[in-house]
């Protein structure tokens, strides 16, 4: 999930880069593009690849 975040950041900050469109400094590209990294960054470590409901496993079940 935080890498799709991280892949519609880095759409964004490219789009903003491509155009020249002058944002704040919140928007800048380059905001974006360390937002961006630190959610990959979350992601490759692990961070939010649990979120699924955890229930009883049915294979277990005779």
């Amino acid at each position: 999930m935080l890498a799709f975040v991280a892949a519609v950041l880095f759409a964004i900050a490219f789009i903003i880069h491509v155009t020249e469109t002058s944002t704040d400094l919140v928007f800048a590209p380059t905001s974006l593009m360390f937002l961006g990294l630190a959610l990959l960054a979350l992601h490759v470590g692990g961070i939010g690849t649990g979120w699924a409901a955890r229930g009883r496993s049915r294979s277990r079940r005779r």
